[in-house]
């Protein structure tokens, strides 16, 4: 392993690619290498999309941060990323596929190093700089974790700071599945990897906005219906501005007007946490969507708080037994065979949940069927 970061250090070319020549003069190297590793840096906190601000990619003599800024064509890039004879070795990926995905297309096939760790032991939320700690021995910097990645000029200490988020990728990857071959577990790691293939899709279609929301069970058929043109509106409204949701309206106050069905500008004024400019500008358009649930007058009563069922509680217990059990002998973190979520949902009669598919199936799955 020393050797190989030896060969790890070396790669300190320290540049950014600003020029289109460049950048197809990078893709054609990343092309004829088998794997490589990839990272992304992108802001969203002002906006409704990331702004993709830089990508790092690694091969194994090479590693180059590429800017999407001065940039406007990404398309050589893309054909590296979505090429079948190129891996692309990543680290928690799924929001990094998110971001790509207006630049560059869906990104494919994928080798998430977070996902690899989690199947040999490791904890399920692996961060890369510990996992590079762990395995490989290194220390990286933490000084730039709240850089602004889209101001310019990126200073050479940010820049080496982003290579480093790549630079250890492959021999990470290497690793992993090393002992994960040692583990028997390859397969595993093969069915996990394979629901990557379409992150980084289209998001969040407005009329599936509702299933985001949570705090709100047991609604009467009335506000259900609000509930989904609220999130409608709202989802809509973020996309047109480009503002995050909650910039449009905040979960809060969204969930405050399902409960209480205000019913005029001054009802609105009166919800907890309602900013005073979004009942003067879009007031109306929040009263129509309640007008449009076709709301009965008087409205339903609010849902209570719903009362524990002591039988569920206690299956629940047993089936989260069952999992630390076999967590314990397949060293493991619970989490990764089954959330309590999983555990609620076969209390509750589903059968489509994750610990009854596949190679979990196989670990406790059947145990867990055995115990309902």
């Amino acid at each position: 392993m020393g050797r190989i970061v030896q060969v790890i250090l070396r790669i300190r070319l320290q540049r950014i690619v600003t020029k289109a020549p460049d950048l197809a003069a990078l893709a054609a190297r990343l092309a004829a290498e088998p794997r490589v590793g990839l990272d992304t840096e992108f802001l969203r906190e002002r906006t409704y999309r990331a702004q993709l601000c830089l990508v790092q990619l690694s091969s194994p003599g090479d590693a180059a941060c590429v800017d999407p800024l001065a940039l406007t064509d990404l398309t050589p890039l893309a054909g590296v990323l979505a090429s079948s004879a190129v891996i692309k070795v990543m680290h928690a990926s799924r929001q990094d596929l998110e971001v790509l995905m207006p630049s560059t297309g869906l990104v494919r096939p994928v080798f998430d190093t977070q996902i690899a760790a989690a199947l040999t032991g490791l904890p399920a939320q692996i961060g890369y700089a510990e996992a590079v700690r762990r395995l490989l021995g290194q220390q990286l910097a933490k000084s730039h974790t709240r850089t602004d990645w889209s101001r310019r000029p990126l200073s050479s200490e940010q820049l080496e700071y982003a290579l480093d988020d790549v630079r250890y990728l492959l021999p990470l990857a290497a690793r992993l599945e090393e002992e994960l071959g040692r583990l028997g577990r390859l397969e595993w790691l093969a069915e996990e990897l394979s629901t990557l293939e379409d992150a980084g899709a289209p998001g969040t279609d407005p009329d599936d906005a509702w299933r985001r929301l949570k705090g709100l069970n047991e609604l009467d058929p009335a506000r259900v219906r609000l509930t989904r043109a609220l999130a409608a509106w709202r989802e809509r409204r973020a996309v047109d501005s480009n503002r995050p949701r909650g910039w449009i309206l905040d979960d809060a106050v969204l969930r405050e007007i399902i409960l209480r069905l205000p019913r005029s500008h001054e009802a609105l004024a009166q919800i907890p946490g309602m900013p005073p400019a979004v009942v003067k500008h879009s007031g109306e358009e929040l009263l129509a969507q309640l007008r449009g649930a076709d709301i009965p007058d008087p409205p339903p009563p609010p849902p209570g708080r719903p009362r524990p069922d002591p039988a569920k509680a206690a299956l629940v217990k047993k089936l989260a037994a069952i999992i630390q059990a076999a967590a314990r002998e397949l060293n493991l973190a619970p989490e990764v065979l089954a959330t309590r979520r999983d555990l609620e949902l076969l209390a509750d009669g589903s059968r489509d949940v994750a610990p009854l598919h596949g190679w979990r199936r196989r670990a406790v799955g059947e145990r867990l069927l055995a115990a309902l």
